[in-house]
């Protein structure tokens, strides 16, 4: 079998015969003889299993395994935004954006997620921020 392309598979050449000589010794065909028909086997019935779109639209789809690398991305990204607002409180110079860019992390990942556990979680780190932004505009008003 040959990949002739982006079109699927053909077939090939068939592999040259071997041949034995009148005394039943091994021989190679030489160069101006010509081998007989090689046997064909029943692969050419495997003619254009899969293009190249239904591969590229399998990678699209992604499984279980393609979605959790993305929520563990989400996660990531939402633990970063927490270690830096704890050193901004802890530092005494938390600002509004940080919380805000937090609170869309949040609510960007309980989009993708039916698990009642993680959604508690989520609920808590949003109400903190909530609470947070909520002191900032009572310093700023002050």
């Amino acid at each position: 079998m040959k990949v002739t392309g982006t079109g699927g598979v053909g077939q090939a050449g068939g592999a040259r015969g071997t041949q034995r000589s009148a005394d039943g010794s091994f021989r190679l065909p030489s160069m101006g003889e010509t081998a007989g028909p090689a046997q064909s086997s029943n692969v050419s019935t495997a003619h254009a299993v899969m293009g190249v779109e239904a591969l590229l639209t399998l990678q699209d789809v992604g499984g279980p395994l393609e979605r959790k690398r993305r929520a563990v991305g989400r996660a990531g990204r939402i633990l970063d935004l927490l270690d830096g607002v704890k050193l901004a409180l802890l530092e005494g110079r938390i600002s509004g954006d940080a919380l805000i860019r937090l609170q869309g992390a949040v609510r960007e990942q309980r989009a993708g997620t039916d698990d009642p556990r993680l959604e508690a979680l989520l609920d808590e780190i949003e109400t903190r921020a909530a609470v947070e932004i909520a002191k900032l505009e009572q310093a700023r008003a002050a």
